[in-house]
């Protein structure tokens, strides 16, 4: 079967190279499992970033809009005091007016 060393030598260089191979087939296997980890989060990282900026860009006009309406709300809001300060400025004018007039009433009947 082995005629000389050489054929020892043959053999045991072909059993080192198979090994060598399989070594770096399974090392490269997991490399290309790995780096197909890392590029799947950083596609979900990416898609997480855009889904922030989204609601960012929600919230902003959400913002821009609540703003635009409590402007509104504001100036309805003065409106209304105005009315409430000119009705109430009215009521105690009528009621001084009247109780002069009372008074007055009362200083003739004396």
């Amino acid at each position: 079967m082995f005629e000389t060393s050489k054929d020892i030598l043959n053999i045991v260089i072909a059993i080192s190279v198979a090994g060598v191979a399989f070594f770096l087939c399974w090392l490269m296997f997991y490399a290309v499992g790995s780096i197909r980890q890392v590029y799947k989060i950083a596609k979900e990282a990416r898609r997480g970033v855009e889904k922030i900026g989204e609601l960012i860009d929600v919230v902003k006009d959400k913002v821009d809009k609540s703003a635009a309406n409590l402007v509104f709300l504001g100036e309805g809001l003065k409106k209304v005091v105005e009315v409430a300060k000119d009705y109430k400025s009215k009521k105690y004018k009528n009621k001084s007016e009247t109780t002069t007039s009372k008074k007055r009433t009362a200083k003739k009947k004396k």
